[in-house]
């Protein structure tokens, strides 16, 4: 078969266009799945007077990590293809449980239900003493 691919030169083509599909299948995989749920939770959960800030800091650390990951791909794949695969799968299903366990479920209530939703498993838990007898 290698001498066959030698001959022909379609082998190479092929690789190239399965490339492709697979980085295009990538794509559209992430941007319909994980890729928008950083936008779609900061719209929810944070107040109207914070959402400038907040939308600045979740942009800022959303293209910070995908920089580290980009950057450290390579050398990950130096180190071990198997243990990069394992570990990005890891991360993965750390992601799914943090989904599960943490954010709260936001449909068909209002911004306002949310909020205070989120701030009353953030207030403080009181002694029971009244401080203003």
């Amino acid at each position: 078969l290698p001498f066959f691919e030698q001959e022909h030169h379609w082998a190479k083509d092929l690789n190239v266009a399965l490339a492709l599909t697979g980085i295009l299948i990538f794509s559209g995989s992430f941007s319909l799945g994980m890729g928008g749920i950083p936008w779609v939770i900061m719209s929810e959960i944070f107040p109207i007077h914070m959402k400038g800030s907040a939308g600045s800091l979740v942009t800022l650390v959303s293209w910070l990590g995908s920089w580290i990951v980009s950057y450290a791909f390579n050398f990950l794949l130096l180190w071990s293809s198997y243990g990069t695969f394992f570990m990005f799968a890891s991360i993965c299903g750390l992601t799914v449980v943090f989904v599960e366990r943490l954010v709260p479920e936001t449909k068909g209530r209002t911004l306002e239900e949310i909020q205070a939703s989120m701030n009353s498993s953030l207030a403080p838990v009181s002694s029971g003493i009244n401080r203003a007898a």
